[in-house]
């Protein structure tokens, strides 16, 4: 898992400059911490998003945070069984949104890094981000995670939410539309 954590990072063009170096801090985070892609890494830990597209893109699948209280697309932590990154990202999306059949699409598509409360006082998740595709159709259904799940066009993302959902929403939207 931690090999191709970095692997997928090495080969990783980030978009932006900031992105650039959130990708090298990412890097040296897995050369310091051996259990760097797990939750029990109390400095911080390697996590995958996904933005889950309606079948045309039109549309994003976003859950009501529990802690948070914000909208957010689906994501969680790397668990023991996981091969990959790709493989966390497409297992988060599956659980969350309750849909099957998602196809992920070539990614990861940015990166953030955000503070989180695994471990009092707080620790950080170094977040690789992704986008998935349902199946035309698809109907979701609220995990135990969520306080809510709804389709959002993906250029009317409603508050409370942060940017940088609505840009990985975006670029999920793009890929898709340049696939």
């Amino acid at each position: 898992m931690r090999a191709d954590a970095r692997a997928v990072l090495e080969g990783w063009a980030a978009p932006t400059p900031r992105e650039g170096l959130l990708r090298e801090d990412f890097l040296e985070h897995l050369r310091l911490h051996a259990d760097g892609m797990y939750r029990e890494c109390v400095p911080g830990h390697l996590t995958a998003t996904t933005a889950v597209l309606s079948h045309d893109g039109e549309q994003v699948l976003l859950t009501l945070h529990g802690k948070a209280k914000m909208w957010f697309p689906m994501g969680g932590h790397c668990e023991a069984g996981d091969l990959s990154l790709a493989g966390v990202a497409l297992r988060e999306a599956t659980e969350e949104s309750g849909i099957s059949g998602l196809r992920l699409l070539p990614g990861p598509l940015a990166l953030d890094r955000h503070r989180v409360w695994c471990h009092p006082p707080f620790s950080h998740h170094l977040d690789v981000e992704y986008g998935a595709v349902a199946p035309a159709g698809a109907e979701a259904v609220i995990s135990e995670e969520s306080l809510d799940l709804r389709w959002f066009p993906v250029d009317e993302i409603p508050d409370p939410t942060d940017e940088i959902t609505r840009q990985l929403a975006r670029r999920a939207r793009e890929v898709l539309r340049s696939g």
